[in-house]
This record gives structure tokens, sequence and C-alpha cells, in this order.
């Protein structure tokens, strides 16, 4: 059966994809998790922080592959880290993207607050997804979401605005590989492992990726079956 897939172009001149973080390291997967995608989505919607039955249907009804496009001569993403030392008050306010500041109710902190955050630099991912199921949101709904988002979009952490529309378009195929295939890039890709239409790719790597998160509690929590490999 062929299936419509929604299109998306992830491109910034910075982006992160986060992964599992230990301590104040913050490092970066090459390819979008099913979480920070939900993520995305919820805040083009709308979504609340405080709608967590709305964001969990919303991640197990998504299906998804990427891509991530290397410039030529290039095969693996570019990773920045930043290192990055905060003096934290209890006053502090932040920006938001509802349109109000966010205070703080923690410690004041005589000593600087240290992070390290990894970065793809000059990156770009394609994306094909759809929902399973039926119900709002339709992936019409999502698609006219991302044209007109109801909050400012960003591609894993706030400061990495996207440098351009996050909708490319439409596409068909019977699964996500075979929807991503039909774009017509090259370059290491990510799939869910159940899917086996079309020619095999050699080489590819099938692991369980930890990229699930519990939006009850807010913790990530949870992994899923997926493939990895370089589609031509």
């Amino acid at each position: 059966m062929t299936h419509r897939w929604l299109h998306l172009r992830l491109a910034a001149p910075l982006m992160a994809f986060g992964d599992v973080s230990i301590d104040y390291v913050g490092p970066t997967r090459a390819h979008p998790a099913q979480s920070a995608l939900t993520g995305l989505l919820a805040n083009a919607l709308g979504l609340r922080r405080q709608d967590r039955a709305a964001h969990g249907a919303l991640q197990v009804r998504l299906i998804f592959a990427s891509l991530a496009v290397m410039p030529e001569g290039r095969h693996s993403p570019l990773v920045v880290t930043d290192m990055q030392n905060a003096k934290l008050e209890k006053s502090d306010r932040g920006w938001t993207t509802f349109g109000a500041p966010e205070g703080r109710a923690g410690a004041t902190y005589d000593t600087p607050h240290r992070r390290r955050r990894d970065f793809l630099a000059d990156h770009e991912t394609r994306v094909v997804l759809r929902l399973n199921g039926t119900g709002p949101p339709t992936l019409e709904d999502v698609a006219l979401a991302l044209d007109r988002p109801a909050r400012s979009l960003f591609i894993g952490r706030k400061p990495c605005l996207p440098s351009g529309p996050i909708r490319a378009g439409w596409t068909e195929g019977r699964s996500a590989l075979d929807a991503l295939r039909s774009l017509g890039y090259a370059g290491p890709a990510l799939w869910p492992d159940d899917d086996h239409s079309g020619p095999a790719v050699t080489g590819a790597l099938y692991l369980d990726r930890q990229d699930l998160r519990n939006w009850q509690s807010g913790l990530h929590a949870g992994s899923r079956a997926v493939a990895e490999g370089w589609i031509a």
C-alpha cells in the first residue's frame, strides 16, 4: 500500500539532535530523535507542555525516516563543541517561545554553571514522515502548522533557528525508506527496522535507539528498533 508522506527540510547554521546525556555533556546525533520530531510538530501545532497525553499520542503515531545531506567529499556530519559558562541568579528570566518571560525558582550559584554542548554545523537533514491511525491532528494539519507555526520553531535547542521553511513538500511511498529514496538524495540515513520494502541497503546496521520520551514524567525513556545505512 502506498502512503502519502510529508517532506521536511531541517537546515540551520547550528542544530542539534540530542543523544543520551551524562552529567553536563550534551552530545548530538546525526539524525533526529522520535521525541525531538514530536516536540517540533507539537510546537508548530501549539500544544502546551502540560498537554502530555497529546504529546504522547503524537509520538506513538509518528513514523519517519531521515537522511543527512552531505556536501561533496564529506562522509559524516561536522560537529562543533560549545563550552558554556553561565552565572545563574535566582531572579534570572529567560526567553520563551510562548511570548512570556520564564523565571527560575532555583538557587543562586556562586560559581559558573558549566555545560558542554555539541552541535551539527552547516547541516541539512531531509525527513519524510506520516501519522499512523486516524483522528486529529491529520498530516494536513501538521503541514499547515509548519507553514504558520503557533510558536517559533527551533531544531533541537532554542538558539538553533532554521535557515528556511521546514516544510519542503510531499512524496509517496510504500514505506518510510521507500519515501526517503523517492527524494533522490544520497547519504547516511535512518529508518524503522520493520521496513523491508525495496532493495536491501548494503552494510545497514540494525540497533535499538533510545530516542523516545515519557511525556507524563518529562523524562527520556524507551527505545525502538531502527536501521542505519548509506542510501544512494
